[in-house]
């Protein structure tokens, strides 16, 4: 059974654009790697080893994105300051590179363990 993807459509001059949620999600993934305090995040939380899983990408009628992940925090951290900081920086990664409004960024903490 084939999967029902959705997709942003942006409509341009010569014709539309058409970016598949597994792109966004390929972004929030790489995003979480780079976030200081994320220990794992998206696939890693879940214990799947492909991309995307753990990160959940709503698109609204009006191509604005509400996106949530999984991840969990190290040992130390403020887990709100770690949280909010997965917000600011899936926000800014994926409307820089996608062009496209992101509404929600929804951060489920699932743990806490030492790096």
């Amino acid at each position: 059974m084939a999967e029902n993807k959705q997709y942003i459509t942006q409509i341009q001059e010569n014709g539309n654009v058409m970016i598949s949620e597994d792109v966004v999600a390929t972004i929030v993934e790489h995003t979480l790697t780079e976030v200081e305090g994320v220990v794992k995040g998206g696939a890693e939380v879940v214990g799947k080893k492909s991309w995307g899983k753990g990160i959940r990408i709503a698109i609204a009628e009006d191509n604005s994105l509400t996106i949530g992940c999984n991840i969990v925090v190290a040992y130390g951290e403020s887990v709100m300051d770690v949280a909010k900081a997965v917000q600011s920086a899936v926000t800014n990664a994926v409307e820089s590179v996608t062009g496209v409004t992101v509404a929600d960024v929804n951060v489920n903490v699932c743990g806490i363990i030492r790096k």
